[in-house]
C-alpha cells in the first residue's frame, strides 16, 4: 500500500495569486539572517542580554529562512496569512486524499481481477493492429504522392490560367480599341449621311429652281425696268446716274449672252461683248 507524503512547499497549480483568500501583493522572499550582519535593523538592549538575544534571534532566523528556502511563502507569516495558508493547504489535503482514495478503490479492483489475459491472443491483435498500421501508412503514403501530382496539376492549371486571363485582358483591350474606332466610323458614317441627305435637299431645290431667275431678278421699280435692282433708263422727270445704267445693260448683256450660250444660239451678224458697265457690241 503506498503510503500518502504531502510536500512541505506550497503546489504550482494552487498559488497563492490563484487563491480567493490570498495576498494582495506577493512579497519576494526576505532572508532574516540578513538583520544580523549589519544590513538589517539591529536590536537594541541594556547590554546585558545582547549575546542570548542575539544567539536566539539567529538562530529562529535561520529556521525561517529553512523554511522560506523550501516554499514559496516567506516566512514568518502573520496570523491573518498562516489561517490562510491552512485553508489552502486543507484543501490541497482534501484533494491528495480523494486521489488517493480513485488509486486505492483502482488498485483493489486490479487485484480482485483473477482472469489472466490470453498473451497468445494480445501478440495477435497486436500484429494484426501493425498490419492495419503499416497498411494505412502505406495509404498514407501513396495518398501524399497523389496529393503532390495534384498539387503540381493545381500549379500547372494556374500558370495556364494566369496566361488565360492575360490573353483575356489583351482581347478585352483589342476590342475595346476596335469598338471605339466602330463608334467613330459610325459616327462619321452618319455624319456623312446627314451631309449627302443635306446635298440631295439642296439638289432637289436646285433641279426646280431656274438658275436664270435666280441670278438675274428683273423687275420693275416705277416707270423703269430693273435687272438686279438696277434701272435701265432715265426720264427728263427722273434723273437716274449714267453708272447705274451701264451696269444693268451689262448685267443685260450677260444674261443675252448666257441664253444664247444655253440654247445654242450664235449671232451672225454682230457679237455681244460682256464687260460689265463697259459691256459693247461688235
Amino acid at each position: 500500500m503506498a503510503e500518502l507524503s504531502l510536500p512541505i512547499y506550497a503546489s504550482n497549480v494552487n498559488t497563492l495569486d490563484n487563491q480567493d483568500n490570498s495576498f494582495d501583493h506577493f512579497v519576494p522572499p526576505y532572508r532574516l539572517t540578513d538583520s544580523v550582519n549589519g544590513t538589517g535593523f539591529m536590536l537594541v538592549s541594556d547590554g546585558r542580554d545582547n549575546k542570548k538575544w542575539s544567539a536566539a534571534f539567529k538562530l529562529k532566523a535561520e529556521l525561517f529562512d529553512c523554511l522560506s528556502s523550501n516554499s514559496e511563502i516567506d516566512h514568518p507569516l502573520c496570523e491573518e496569512c498562516a489561517d490562510s495558508m491552512l485553508e489552502i493547504m486543507d484543501r490541497e489535503l482534501k484533494i491528495a486524499e480523494d486521489e488517493w482514495s480513485d488509486y486505492k478503490n483502482y488498485l483493489k479492483q486490479l487485484e480482485q481481477q483473477q482472469d489472466c489475459p490470453n498473451i497468445g491472443e494480445l501478440e495477435k491483435e497486436l500484429a494484426e493492429l501493425k498490419e492495419n498500421e503499416q497498411a494505412l501508412l502505406n495509404q498514407l503514403n501513396d495518398l501524399k504522392v497523389e496529393e503532390q501530382s495534384l498539387n503540381d496539376a493545381i500549379e500547372k492549371e494556374e500558370v495556364e490560367k494566369q496566361k488565360l486571363q492575360e490573353q483575356e485582358a489583351s482581347y478585352w483591350r483589342e476590342y475595346t480599341k476596335h469598338r471605339r474606332e466602330l463608334m467613330l466610323t459610325e459616327d462619321d458614317k452618319r455624319s456623312l449621311e446627314c451631309q449627302i441627305a443635306y446635298a440631295e435637299q439642296q439638289l432637289e431645290k436646285l433641279k426646280d429652281a431656274n438658275i436664270f431667275n435666280i441670278t438675274f431678278h428683273i423687275w420693275h421699280a416705277g416707270h423703269f425696268g430693273t435687272i438686279n435692282n438696277f434701272r435701265l433708263g432715265r426720264l427728263p422727270s427722273a434723273s437716274v446716274d449714267w453708272s447705274e445704267i451701264n451696269a444693268a445693260w451689262g448685267q443685260t448683256v450677260l444674261l443675252l449672252c448666257a441664253l444664247a450660250r444655253k440654247i445654242g444660239l450664235t449671232f451672225e451678224r454682230y457679237r455681244i461683248v460682256p464687260f460689265g458697265n463697259h459691256s459693247y457690241v461688235e
